[in-house]
């Protein structure tokens, strides 16, 4: 199975660990334009595929199905940015378990992605320091002694390290914590942003003047310390038991029976519906089901999984 249709370390709270390395070679414009100039640097990549191994597939997004590039979008493989303002000049080089993924010539010429289920990111930067160590070794990155790796905005420049953790906070937040706590979090270098409702990212705010490792213990520490306090919160909620099984068979019941629903109120419910599988209160499903659950309620990858092109309708189901 594919990363992000797998439980792992501490999964009942953290979803996924992503790191990014943000990578531009030598003797290119930062923001390529050029058609001669992209050309030149998709083929200097392609050269040396072999020689940077983990069996990666270079994709041209301008060759790939509207679908396909929003079902990258939606497994959080490509930035929405990247497919809406690169799509015919950008590029990606992917391996089959899609727990690697390279973007070319977005922001940067590269944008080195590994990705892993659960709290993971010791074994995450490892794996990206790894393929970016070899695609160093084949290709020049453009680099200054005294800042480090250069990119095309100050905010990456000395590591160019950009490492997320996505948390499930439904407790915190139905106990209105969670943005008091993300907020004191901010103080330790670690900027949070909201996705989905009760799902959150936490990601460094600093690439200059530290090392990745550094980066890396930063927000392991205070992803556990977040992790430590939704635990706690969920303790609260269990008080109240009855109310708790309500919510969580409520939302449950809505998605068993409903014919159709909205991506919105699909990921709301199963908020809920998670939380209940989690803490033991709904026995019906697993957390694989959930993960699945999580990736088919998006409009692209239901029409992969279905193989039946909903979008013509103009809805989401």
């Amino acid at each position: 199975m594919n990363w992000y249709l797998q439980s792992g370390k501490e999964s009942d709270v953290a979803f996924s660990s992503k790191v990014e390395l943000a990578r531009n070679v030598n003797g290119y414009v930062f923001e390529l334009q050029n058609p001669n100039q992209i050309e030149s640097l998709e083929n200097k990549i392609k050269e040396n595929l072999f020689n940077i191994g983990y069996n990666l597939k270079f994709l041209k997004l301008k060759d790939m199905d509207e679908v396909s590039v929003q079902s990258l979008v939606e497994k959080g493989l490509i930035s929405k940015s990247f497919a809406e303002n690169k799509r015919d000049i950008g590029s990606i080089l992917i391996n089959e378990d899609e727990n690697i993924c390279i973007e070319i010539n977005g922001e940067n010429h590269l944008n080195i992605q590994v990705f892993a289920s659960g709290l993971d990111l010791k074994n995450v930067i490892k794996l990206a320091q790894e393929i970016d160590a070899k695609i160093g070794e084949n290709i020049e990155y453009a680099v200054s002694q005294k800042y480090g790796f250069l990119t095309r905005g100050f905010e990456n420049i000395g590591t160019g390290l950009n490492a997320t953790i996505k948390l499930y906070l439904p407790a915190l937040a139905k106990t209105r914590n969670a943005r008091k706590l993300l907020g004191i979090v901010s103080s330790l270098g670690v900027e949070s942003i909201a996705k989905n409702g009760d799902i959150y990212e936490i990601t460094n705010q600093k690439t200059l003047g530290v090392t990745e490792q550094e980066i890396i213990s930063n927000l392991h520490l205070v992803a556990e310390k977040i992790i430590s306090q939704e635990r706690e919160a969920r303790k609260i909620l269990e008080e109240n038991e009855i109310e708790l099984e309500d919510r969580v068979y409520r939302s449950y019941g809505v998605l068993s029976n409903c014919r159709k629903i909205s991506s919105r109120e699909a990921y709301k419910l199963l908020s809920d519906v998670k939380l209940g599988v989690d803490i033991g209160i709904l026995k019906e499903l697993t957390d694989l089901k959930i993960m699945k659950l999580y990736l088919y309620t998006n409009p692209a990858n239901l029409q992969k999984y279905t193989r039946k092109p909903n979008g013509q309708t103009g809805k989401k189901y």
